[in-house]
């Protein structure tokens, strides 16, 4: 299988763009009042980084494993020390400069809520500088709980689910390996249902799905994906079957037919731009072609992109969206307020993610391939030819 051989799936550079644009447009749409269906969910589009993100840390650990066992504790902290540079150095940045701007974030979001009649949003979503919110941010532990889940400028909630995730990863793997990939989706899957069971008996409520039983199972779907890529025998309809049971599961977020058959879709389009090669005829054709568009160079510049999109573009977005409120009220109507305020923003967010993304986020990156290498074990004949040179 040719993407089995590779180290590289060109497609999901596109796939993180799409996803990072529409969770920017569909936050446009929300705070200028203004519906387009599908794209007015940007929980959707959260739901698209969560998939991408099973699979690739799946796809990584098969590309990885002769070089780095995973029986081994040492190649877990490897895995955890890049996934803790990809993310921490941008976030550490975004974070205190949300807190700072908090104040004004937070009388744009009031001008926002008051004109387009909503209840108005928590105060301490902006205005909590206190070391315990802080701190529990630094350390990554504030999906877990509740009151500090959704408690800065930024839509920072799906971070904290991430970095449980990664904390998560090798034991699941090591199910894998045991197990395989269907039972282990299963038990998983079966687990993380029970969890979320038993917080709704307990009357444990999150404000954003940001604990990591109420998204495992889109990590799954994604995680499915990625192993039948790898196996040397795969059964693609049967793990796509079971990710599409997995995508239906009814909580994560808000549920009705409409958003599940979307996030059935995500699944079933996920595996047709990756596996095309398995799909016959003109599904086939149609696919690659898709898959091969968002492989070219704009896509890929995007999906490099993505990251520091995401994080951003809520602090451009909400002033931009207050200030043409402000000064046009009701005299623009609702899809030609979107349209300025995205031509406002977009360009703003890219040339920001930009800047950020050199300077911070591939510096961070290298720091973290710096720092791996101090773990990784001595070649032989450096060993040996050091030890001929005291």
């Amino acid at each position: 299988m040719g993407e089995a051989r590779s180290s590289r799936i060109d497609c999901l550079d596109g796939l993180r763009a799409l996803a990072a644009i529409w969770v920017l447009i569909g936050h446009s749409l929300l705070l200028t009042g203004w519906r387009i269906p599908i794209l007015v969910e940007p929980d959707l589009g959260v739901d698209l980084f969560i998939m991408l993100s099973g699979f690739l840390m799946a796809f990584h650990y098969y590309l990885r494993q002769d070089q780095e066992p995973w029986q081994q504790p040492e190649t877990w902290l490897k895995f955890w020390i890049r996934r803790y540079f990809r993310i921490a150095p941008l976030f550490y940045v975004m974070l205190f400069v949300a807190l700072a701007l908090g104040p004004y974030l937070y009388g744009s979001r009031m001008v926002i809520d008051e004109f387009l009649l909503r209840s108005p949003q928590a105060a301490e979503r902006y205005l909590d500088s206190s070391m315990k919110n802080i701190g529990a941010h630094l350390v990554f532990l504030f999906g877990l709980v509740p009151s500090f889940a959704y408690r800065t400028p930024l839509p920072d909630w799906s971070l904290g689910l991430e970095m449980q995730f990664y904390a998560a990863f090798p034991v699941i793997m090591l199910l894998v390996r045991r197990i395989d990939w269907v039972w282990s989706a299963i038990l998983i899957g079966t687990i993380g249902s029970a969890i979320v069971f038993a917080m709704k008996l307990l009357s444990i409520h999150f404000p954003m799905p940001s604990f990591l039983a109420l998204k495992m199972q889109i990590f799954l779907c994604g995680m499915l994906l990625a192993g039948v890529v790898h196996r040397r025998h795969p059964r693609p309809f049967l793990y796509l079957s079971l990710a599409m049971l997995l995508a239906a599961l009814p909580f994560g977020g808000p549920y009705g037919l409409g958003k599940v058959l979307i996030r059935e879709a995500l699944v079933l389009g996920f595996f047709a731009l990756v596996l095309y090669r398995m799909l016959p005829g003109i599904a086939g054709l149609v696919a690659s072609k898709i898959a091969m568009t968002l492989a070219n160079k704009f896509f890929h510049l995007m999906g490099e992109l993505s990251f520091s999109i995401y994080l951003i573009h809520l602090l451009v977005l909400q002033p931009v969206a207050a200030f043409v409120i402000t000064e046009f009220g009701h005299d623009l109507s609702a899809p030609l307020r979107f349209t300025i305020v995205v031509a406002v923003v977009l360009p703003t967010v890219c040339m920001l993610s930009w800047i950020t993304y050199t300077f911070i986020e591939i510096p961070g990156q290298k720091m973290g391939r710096f720092v791996v290498q101090r773990f990784g074990p001595r070649p032989a004949a450096e060993g040996k030819s050091k030890r001929l040179t005291t």
